[in-house]
């Protein structure tokens, strides 16, 4: 299949998913609902509760089951969108081409809107079916893990911290495996610990996780600087203009090109214990790599 096709087909799912899931806009207070909605429903690649549905296929689990952790994964993506946007972090004005969360809502809902998808998140978490409570409960601590202090939100102070100032190779990569690589891992993880995979199985699965998860911000740092605003859906060359750490700040961007082509390398190889199993999770490595926005 083609994987843009496939990924196209997918997202339709996880969007129905997304909207049956999330509150009424209608309901009290029905301006957070509404903001809640706004950048859930705004549009993405939806690559992460993708990776939940296929690790977890790869392993023998039901799609239908374990839907509504796939949609808790983009809820925590669609929040850490939102708060990265305001003014005191990335201060944004785009996303997905269209007007950031706080320039519609204010501020102050926009920062509450986040807070309420994050909680929600984990209440869907206990909406998977036909799964052993002890898997549920170990996919619930993976996901919590990745998100909080040890991971994404750890990722983003070290981000802030790093700001116009110098530092290594070995930083910049805790920094980009935290603030993006987690949640990335975090996905492939939680599908595979929901479907009950084996301790090889999950090792296998965990390191391709790594290496796309790396890979992706390495391509997320090089289109900051020659990709296509329209196609990405926000202005580019904001990492440059913030001096923030990059891949192509420290390496260059030929160097930062061939360590992601090396990323999606090592991530395919990781997955060979599947055999042609794997085919759809190998494509995403690419897409993950090749990708323009």
């Amino acid at each position: 299949m083609d994987i843009r096709r496939f990924i196209k087909e997918k997202s339709q799912l996880i969007n129905q998913a997304l909207e049956d899931y999330l509150p009424n806009q209608e309901l009290h207070p029905a301006k957070l609902h509404e903001s809640m909605s706004y950048s859930v429903l705004a549009g993405g690649k939806r690559l992460r509760p993708i990776l939940v549905l296929e690790a977890a296929k790869l392993i023998g689990a039901n799609e239908d089951d374990i839907l509504a952790a796939a949609c808790a994964l983009e809820l925590i993506h669609s929040y850490s969108l939102i708060h990265d946007d305001l003014p005191c972090m990335d201060d944004d004005d785009f996303r997905r081409g269209k007007p950031t969360n706080h320039k519609v809502f204010g501020d102050a809902i926009a920062v509450l809107a986040g807070d309420a998808l994050l909680t929600y998140a984990f209440e869907l978490m206990t909406e998977v079916k036909n799964i052993s409570p002890d898997k549920v409960l170990l996919a619930i601590k993976e996901l919590a893990k990745a998100s909080g202090n040890r991971g994404m939100v750890g990722g983003q102070v070290a981000d802030i911290m790093a700001e116009g100032q110098k530092i290594d190779g070995s930083e910049l990569e805790y920094i980009h495996t935290h603030k993006t690589g987690a949640l990335l891992k975090a996905s492939v993880r939680v599908g595979a610990i929901l479907a009950g995979a084996s301790d090889e199985q999950l090792a296998a699965l965990t390191t391709y996780a790594k290496e796309i998860g790396l890979g992706f911000q390495i391509v997320d740092d090089i289109l900051d600087i020659e990709g296509d605003a329209k196609k990405l859906g926000k202005d580019i060359g904001s990492d440059l203009d913030r001096d923030k750490a990059t891949f192509p700040a420290i390496y260059g961007l030929q160097e930062s090109k061939e360590m992601a082509t090396a990323t999606c390398k090592r991530a395919k190889e990781a997955l060979n214990i599947f055999g042609e199993d794997a085919e759809l999770l190998l494509q995403l490595a690419d897409y993950i790599i090749e990708r323009e926005y």
